[in-house]
């Protein structure tokens, strides 16, 4: 029996990766699909704010599958 929580991983993953691999991994970990994560990714680039460094962050933190 599995639970509801299952623990997903915070990675990048090796396939499924356009630059850096960071919206795949979100989107791994949080249940949705990649190309949904990255539409929202450019258009918050729309909008003032730290999107860019928060990516750059994310792409040196996040370690690799």
């Amino acid at each position: 029996m599995t639970s509801p929580l299952r623990t997903r991983s915070f990675s990048r993953p090796r396939h499924n990766r356009r630059i850096a691999g960071v919206c795949a991994g979100l989107a791994q970990r949080f249940g949705m699909r990649p190309g949904m994560v990255r539409l929202l990714f450019v258009v918050s680039c729309l909008l003032p704010g730290p999107q860019v460094l928060i990516y750059l962050a994310l792409w040196a933190l996040m370690p690799s599958e």
